[in-house]
């Protein structure tokens, strides 16, 4: 898959589920990181707690709507083939 900034959030919505899930559980940062965000994500810690502070969802929702309204300005010409 190519690097594309919805690539970027979707890993980093990713991330951040993971940890909202642990944490609710009652489990700690560094535990969170160690077992489970280190060997599946393969980024380090100071990358995991940056992370968690980046606000996802609405830069996707932005990202949506960016997309909408190209679509919308540059309409493809489809023939039904």
């Amino acid at each position: 898959m190519a690097y594309t900034r919805r690539y970027l959030l979707n890993r980093i919505k990713a991330v951040c589920e993971i940890y909202l899930r642990e944490a609710k559980r009652g489990v700690n940062n560094e535990f969170i990181y160690d077992n489970y965000i280190r060997d599946q994500f393969h980024i380090s810690r100071s990358t995991f707690y940056e992370y968690l502070t980046v606000p996802y969802e609405r830069q996707l929702r932005e990202l949506d709507r960016k997309e909408a309204e190209e679509k919308r300005q540059n309409p493809t010409l489809d023939f039904g083939e």
